[in-house]
């Protein structure tokens, strides 16, 4: 917790050397623990919205921001880590006079974010955002622009989390579902968005030899979801098989299964028995 002696200018010298001492501490801990490197890093807003595929913007105005949601940055220095913390010296005076001021009572601009989900990411405004972080505020108050995406930012913690919906936002690309069925397909294994894709675009190759007609991508991508997806689903849950598996894990690990056992694109009673036994 912050100290209040009532020397405003004292207090906020030592607000900034505890956050840098926690940031050290942080850094020194991760290092122990073996923890992935972007674990204290800020979340890089570029790279993130790349990864998601932006659709739009619209301003929100003002509004009262959860501190823990701010998560990330537009500005790809390492000025602060990604609790905000001083990671140097180099603004010590700024951030200090900010503190003085919060200290004291005197009213600061809003901070600038982009809003993504539910997450925030600073334009403008990092020492704010760290001087409320270091007296333990919970909220502050910014000026919001919200991102749309085609792939929701739910799940985003770390940077390394953005390889998962890079491979989603791509398996997207390749096979674009309607938003209700996007939203049933969610694979444990980023890479196995890959092997997902290569599996409709094959079912949708066979479709089309069938039917002796060219498919569009989007009706390939919704006729095997109706077609071939939901059944195959409903099939494997109704037989007590992969139970511990997310539906589209389900499905891919079936499919793999009854190829490689029987040699088949097709689905019946044997089939089901067979991959009863594998399950």
């Amino acid at each position: 917790m912050p100290r209040d002696t009532g020397f405003p200018a004292a207090d906020a010298e030592y607000d900034f050397l505890r956050a840098r001492r926690g940031q050290v501490l942080a850094r020194l801990g991760a290092w122990l623990r073996r923890e992935p490197d972007d674990v204290n890093i800020m979340l890089p807003f570029d790279e993130v919205v790349a990864v998601l595929g932006r659709t739009g913007e619209r301003r929100l105005g003002h509004r009262v921001v959860d501190l823990g949601s701010i998560v990330g940055s537009v500005d790809r220095g390492r000025e602060f880590d990604r609790r905000f913390r001083p990671t140097s010296a180099q603004s010590r005076q700024r951030w200090e006079r900010l503190a003085q001021a919060a200290r004291r009572g005197q009213s600061t601009p809003p901070v600038d974010l982009y809003r993504l989900g539910e997450l925030h990411f600073v334009v403008d405004g990092h020492r704010r955002v760290s001087v409320a972080h270091a007296l333990g505020l919970g909220t502050i108050d910014a000026v919001v622009t919200e991102i749309t995406t085609r792939v929701p930012a739910e799940g985003i913690r770390l940077r390394g989390d953005l390889i998962t919906k890079d491979y989603h936002r791509i398996f997207l690309d390749r096979v674009p579902l309607t938003p209700d069925r996007r939203a049933t397909i969610s694979l444990t294994d980023p890479w196995d968005y890959a092997e997902l894709s290569e599996a409709v675009e094959a079912w949708g190759y066979r479709l089309m030899q069938d039917e002796q007609r060219f498919l569009d991508r989007a009706t390939v991508a919704n006729r095997w979801h109706a077609e071939e997806f939901t059944p195959v689903v409903e099939m494997v849950r109704q037989a007590g098989i992969a139970t511990n598996r997310t539906n589209a894990d389900a499905y891919l690990w079936a499919v793999g299964e009854r190829y490689r056992l029987i040699r088949s694109h097709h689905w019946d009673d044997a089939v089901l028995t067979t991959l009863r036994t594998r399950g």
